[in-house]
């Protein structure tokens, strides 16, 4: 059994269809991603119906809540045990209807604009404990772990977070403007994305890894990561090419 957690996809499928090959999901194994699914890269279409076969669990990253806030519907919970009621049908949609956080695109044909709107209702709020997630275990050195997209303001249970915090947290307003993961101590490990670099950013407390960056820039050219708390595993798959530019 493993949970495997990616880091932000933004509309890589190609890249993605080699990660779930490597990653040989069985039965008992859960794919969760932190969000930003779509915006920016060439596909999105194909990541969602990828994702939908895969029987993946996502959490909202910021380009998400930017398209259901859009709609009015974006829960205002952290859990998300708020969310409005499902819309199935919408309007003739336009390209604009979907762009993400500071407008960036969403490339997808009229058709299938709809179903972006009604996978993203299928979301599970802005972060998941691995208590919540079927099947899941502790680190492999026995510790709680929780997903988000973009960070964990210090000193706040995720529960009690705001959404935008956990959808777009990257630095803190005090003194000097640290990353969040720089200054949190743990002791559980928190896994996330949104803030892209080479190599995934890690924060150690000791010989623990309390804090663990997922986004390695795949959509620029990098690599999508994955990576297993059960396990302690992690595996990359390089980008085939650069779709965007950060």
């Amino acid at each position: 059994m493993a949970t495997w957690i990616l880091g932000d996809i933004h509309g890589c499928p190609e890249e993605l269809a080699e990660m779930l090959s490597r990653l040989n999901l069985g039965a008992e194994d859960t794919l969760l991603s932190v969000g930003d699914l779509f915006h920016r890269g060439p596909d999105p279409i194909g990541v969602l119906d990828l994702f939908t076969e895969a029987k993946g669990l996502f959490i909202l990253g910021n380009h998400e809540l930017r398209v259901l806030e859009r709609f009015g519907l974006a829960p205002s919970l952290a859990d998300g045990s708020d969310r409005p009621p499902f819309r199935e049908d919408f309007p003739d949609l336009e390209p604009e209807d979907l762009a993400g956080d500071g407008l960036r695109p969403c490339d997808v044909v009229p058709e299938r604009r709809a179903d972006v709107l009604r996978f993203l209702q299928g979301h599970s709020g802005f972060f998941l404990e691995h208590s919540s997630v079927p099947k899941a275990g502790l680190t492999s050195d026995g510790r709680p772990w929780c997903a988000v997209h973009a960070g964990l303001p210090p000193g706040k249970d995720p529960s009690s977070a705001e959404p935008q915090e956990l959808a777009s947290l990257r630095r803190l307003p005090v003194r000097g403007r640290p990353y969040w993961y720089e200054v949190y101590t743990g002791p559980n490990l928190i896994l996330f994305g949104h803030t892209p670099s080479k190599i995934p950013r890690v924060k150690r407390v000791g010989s623990r890894t309390v804090a663990l960056g997922l986004d390695t820039g795949c959509v620029y050219g990098g690599k999508l990561t994955a990576y297993s708390p059960e396990l302690d595993e992690l595996v990359q798959v390089d980008a085939r090419k650069s779709y965007a530019k950060p």
